[in-house]
């Protein structure tokens, strides 16, 4: 039995003949998005991909259609690829992750963006997918995930950055514009193109977190909240833009989904009132898969917020074997006696493949484990 209440954050695991050339890309930095024209073969392969992706999800009664990220070879560098004005190229490092033992893990390299002319989001390849998709599943209700614009200019800018002289954007602020602008511009499209729901994916949360050991934003008290303020300014500028042309605006928080792998700790409840109290967003995707999150009464900022929903990754999309349900039920039932058990529902924490390689399971157990979920949400919702 299936039920609206479960819902999939996302990305699903690649299948084999998709995954040759995603795993193609990767090592080239002579190609450009979206790679149709460099390796013969592989738009049709991705196409027959999404379609069978879409028919899987159909089957199983997933209520909320994604492409299962297909289309994509990392969560959020693909939006920005296809931007005008970006070059993608290969860089010296990759992402750094923690390791099954607590040692540092390094993910794929093709990260390094330039800016080479003002950002525009006309025109974007996203809209191509969402068009396919809305052919594939006509009468369904489909999403499009899409890097959080907050985190994509603290990337460009504190990580890379990517302003100043003989740059394209002379100031911090002129890059934040002129993103903020493209993903305006997007949403335009995507809105014209029939788009009703948009979810932003986000990593960066915790990185504000007093208990998360692994942030490099420690130090200034006065200036890490600065930065906190004006990273929700960012997203808040985009989501009321989404909301002004009509559209649902979701987010997703993660602490990193790389090859089962994590990038960061800190609780929920340092953050709470800053990032689920002030931001515009009409659905919050959590992560509380493990201990590292905290307990569940970070919520709580939500009472006086009814129009808010919160979707419980409760469940974990990293590990292969089914997943504890007595603990799912007494989260369920916890975060019930906190926010109105009707503007809840129940996710794994994250995709099953965030970047083409995938969590450390097989696509067999990736359904068993959103089947064992929509039985639990469909046992706890109709109860």
């Amino acid at each position: 039995m299936a039920t609206n209440r479960f819902q999939l954050v996302g990305s699903l695991l690649r299948t084999p003949e998709l995954l040759k050339y995603k795993r193609a890309i990767e090592k080239r930095d002579d190609i450009t998005y979206p790679f149709y024209d460099d390796f013969p073969g592989y738009q049709a392969t991705e196409t027959a991909a999404i379609k069978q992706v879409v028919k899987d999800q159909l089957d199983h009664g997933i209520s909320v259609i994604t492409d299962g990220e297909y289309s994509k070879s990392m969560w959020h560098l693909d939006f920005i690829w296809g931007l005008q004005g970006v070059e993608r190229y290969i860089a010296d490092h990759g992402y750094t992750f923690e390791d099954h033992d607590g040692s540092d893990y390094e993910t794929r390299k093709d990260i390094g963006v330039r800016i080479t002319a003002p950002l525009s989001g006309k025109g974007h390849h996203f809209i191509d997918i969402f068009k396919e998709l809305k052919a594939l599943a006509p009468n369904q209700t489909i999403k499009t995930t899409v890097w959080g614009a907050a985190h994509a200019y603290t990337e460009l800018s504190i990580f890379d950055h990517l302003y100043g002289d003989n740059q394209v954007y002379q100031t911090a602020a002129d890059l934040r514009d002129g993103l903020i602008n493209a993903y305006k511009e997007f949403l335009t499209e995507y809105k014209a193109a029939g788009g009703e729901i948009i979810q932003f994916d986000d990593c960066l949360w915790e990185l504000f977190a007093s208990d998360n050991q692994q942030s490099f934003f420690k130090g200034d008290d006065n200036k890490v909240a600065g930065l906190a303020d004006e990273f929700i300014t960012i997203n808040n500028a985009v989501a009321d833009y989404g909301h002004q042309l009509g559209l649902k605006v979701w987010t997703h928080n993660c602490r990193g989904n790389y090859a089962s792998r994590h990038a960061a700790g800190g609780s929920y409840t340092t953050i709470a009132k800053k990032f689920l109290g002030e931001q515009h967003y009409d659905r919050f995707f959590l992560e509380w898969d493990d201990e590292r999150a905290g307990d569940l009464a970070a919520l709580k900022v939500l009472q006086n917020r009814p129009e808010v929903e919160v979707v419980l990754g409760l469940l974990s999309s990293k590990r292969a074997e089914l997943d504890d349900e007595d603990r799912v039920r007494r989260l369920l039932n916890r975060a019930a006696t906190i926010l109105d058990k009707n503007r809840l529902y129940l996710s794994h924490q994250c995709g099953f493949a965030s970047c083409d390689e995938g969590n450390e399971l097989t696509i067999d157990q990736q359904w068993a484990k959103i089947d064992q979920g929509e039985r639990l949400a469909e046992e706890f919702w109709q109860s």
